[in-house]
């Protein structure tokens, strides 16, 4: 099904939609998998930014520690997450970007009076990084749910329920906008519809997870619009 098409067809009208952060918002996955690959490379798991990528795409970083720990066969020391933490802030608040198109779909999202906001398995303090790296601190000021605001990241659906909780919205009004299968599988878990983003062309794997695949942030406005919304 074409994106347009399943959002023109939702049963139940957009109230709300929920942005993933990396790889959605901001083009930061290929810096922080580098930093990843080589904190974990000093730590006695030599690995590549494209491994680390593959193994740990959509995780947040506690996540990541029980699967480091078993390729080690020893625990971690415990400032691990706070020490890589700190070096993803550095670096991703120096070396960030934004998705292609996607400022300009928020500020056409929130020109149309629909909510949006944003739910990503990085930290607040990595979040604040990026967003003020790209210049939109202003623009997502409010609107911001970590991993460490609720009991589970993804792929559970704490993260996409507490942000449609925060604006009173029921899972079925919303949609997320997503671009990892962990991602996806928390958007299905929350029984929300998502939106795939797929920039490179099709994304087996996101379609095989749930997702409605689109392809370029410049469409999404259209997108969006194409919807059925709540009568006022």
């Amino acid at each position: 099904m074409m994106a347009s098409t399943f959002m023109a067809s939702r049963a139940d009208p957009l109230r709300l939609v929920i942005f993933d952060c990396d790889g959605v918002l901001v083009d930061s996955e290929r810096v922080a998998n580098r930093v990843t690959a080589e904190v974990i490379s000093r730590h006695g798991l030599p690995l590549t930014a494209e491994e680390a990528e593959r193994r740990f795409i959509g995780l947040n970083l506690e996540a990541m520690v029980p699967l480091v720990e078993a390729e080690l066969g020893r625990p971690l020391p415990t400032d691990w997450v706070a020490d890589v933490t700190a070096r993803l802030v550095d670096t991703l608040g120096r070396e960030s970007t934004p998705i292609p198109h996607v400022i300009p779909a928020l500020h056409a999202i929130t020109a149309m009076g629909l909510p949006w906001r944003v739910a990503s398995n990085s930290s607040h303090a990595e979040m604040a990084a990026k967003f003020r790296c790209i210049g939109i601190t202003d623009l997502v000021t409010g609107r911001i749910h970590s991993y460490t605001d609720v009991p589970r990241g993804k792929p559970a659906p704490d993260l996409f329920l507490a942000a449609a909780a925060a604006e009173a919205i029921p899972p079925a009004n919303c949609v997320v906008i997503e671009d990892s299968v962990t991602g996806v599988r928390a958007a299905v878990a929350a029984g929300m519809p998502c939106l795939g983003y797929a920039p490179h062309g099709h994304n087996q794997s996101l379609a095989d997870a749930g997702a409605i695949l689109f392809h370029s942030m410049a469409d999404l406005p259209d997108l969006i619009a194409a919807a059925p919304k709540a009568t006022p």
